[in-house]
């Protein structure tokens, strides 16, 4: 997400950073460049007005132009804004004093409210909560199917009627039954449509009337850009919503709807989905995705998910091994399981400094670890733990179980070699960062 404008606004910054004193028309010039980078990542056209009048100011004042680096203060002080413009901070889901918490979920047909419904029920159970879903988009049989069978995939009960009903008369029954279950949290997926229409808006301020939701938050698709941003002007000014969640952010390189939307409906993006699978939903932290638009990384985040996949015994267990020497192809596997519990790989290493322009250009396929997950797997237990046995016959069963080539079990097998010989030498204290080819 954002690669185009990160890429520009990094050039833009470089030449910036490469002159020792700062005029008022680098500045000026910077900010014209900056503001096409921003119109051409699809950025609301007032928002980029807006954005660079207050950098500009900033950014001639007397203790920019007059410092020692004022190429790096000019680059503060865009990432300050843009904290700014995405929200500020970031903003929690409102929780009810008295359970449970009616959360209703609004947004038009296509834009991934069914799936994120599921999503916002894991993250809540993963909390220690007890959620329940419910079905409201009776009009849409899919709907219906597709919200229970994402409710069993995550154990969590849906609430659901027959195609057809009154989503306001439904609600009093699922609010009950929820009561019944001692259920504190309620998230309500309610029905949308292609567009907006007043039949819709009309069946969502009912049911607003009715239910007295906590929250009410529009699920908007980041890959429309500004119809993402025009759509949650036109629900916030009919249903007031209390936030954003953005889905498809890992398919949206030009970033302009989160970019945009707080500055014109006023109202935070919670949320982003940041991939397909139900764990792939989180936080929107502003400041961490400016760090991440400037090209400097998000540590922070790189180190929450390490936190939320590793388990702390098994890390122990590995460095027992590590200590020993004694690294085999399964405790790859169970590696390879803990990096992609945080989600798509592209993502994990944008967040770390510098990564992201080093691998420009290179593709970067998640599919590579069920591939070394399929050879892993169509090996015998004592292969996987002494890999010095794997002569040619064994390769080519292996090959065959796993749908692959010898050739790729031979890369494997070298490839782990040389994690095996690195981390020795980290052992030792001898160790240097190896040189990557892709």
């Amino acid at each position: 997400m954002f690669e185009s404008l990160s890429e520009k606004l990094e050039g833009i910054f470089k030449k910036l950073k490469g002159r020792g004193l700062l005029k008022e028309e680098d500045v000026a010039a910077a900010m014209k460049e900056i503001r096409m980078a921003l119109l051409e990542a699809d950025v609301n056209f007032k928002v980029v007005k807006d954005f660079t009048d207050k950098v500009k100011e900033r950014a001639v004042g007397k203790e920019v132009i007059e410092s020692i680096t004022p190429g790096q203060q000019v680059v503060k002080i865009v990432h300050d804004e843009l904290c700014s413009l995405m929200g500020g901070g970031l903003r929690k889901i409102n929780l009810a004093p008295n359970p449970p918490t009616i959360i209703m979920l609004v947004g038009l047909h296509g834009s991934g409210k069914t799936t994120t419904a599921a999503k916002l029920a894991n993250n809540f159970k993963k909390d220690g909560r007890r959620p329940m879903l419910v079905a409201l988009d009776t009009g849409r049989p899919a709907a219906i199917d597709q919200l229970k069978a994402l409710g069993l995939q995550i154990d969590v009960p849906v609430y659901a009627t027959k195609p057809g009903d009154d989503p306001v008369r439904i609600y009093p029954e699922a609010l009950q039954k929820a009561n019944q279950e001692g259920r504190d949290v309620l998230i309500l997926d309610t029905a949308g449509r292609l567009h907006i229409d007043e039949n819709l808006m009309k069946q969502l301020e009912d049911l607003k009337k009715e239910a007295k939701p906590k929250e009410i938050l529009l699920v908007a698709d980041a890959m429309t850009g500004q119809d993402a941003v025009n759509i949650s002007k036109s629900f916030n000014d009919r249903l007031d919503i209390d936030g954003v969640i953005l889905t498809k952010m890992d398919g949206d390189a030009r970033g302009g709807a989160a970019l945009s939307i707080s500055a014109v409906t006023g109202k935070p993006v919670k949320l982003i989905g940041v991939g397909e699978k139900i764990e792939f939903l989180e936080p929107f932290h502003p400041e961490r995705m400016a760090s991440r638009i400037l090209g400097m990384g998000d540590v922070v985040s790189l180190v929450e998910k390490a936190q939320e996949a590793v388990d702390m015994e098994e890390a122990l267990k590995l460095e027992e091994k590590l200590r020993k020497d004694s690294f085999t192809f399964e405790d790859l596997k169970n590696q390879i399981k803990q990096i992609k519990k945080m989600g798509p790989l592209e993502n994990i290493l944008g967040m770390i400094p510098g990564l992201g322009k080093q691998l420009k250009g290179v593709n970067i396929d998640d599919r590579a670890f069920a591939k070394v997950e399929a050879i892993i797997n169509s090996m015998t237990t004592k292969e996987r733990r002494n890999y010095v046995i794997l002569n040619g016959s064994r390769k080519a069963r292996i090959a065959r179980g796993s749908g692959t080539a010898v050739s790729d079990v031979n890369k494997l097998i070298k490839q782990y070699m040389e994690m095996k010989k690195m981390l020795k030498r980290f052992k030792s204290g001898r160790f240097s960062m190896p040189q990557f080819k892709f």
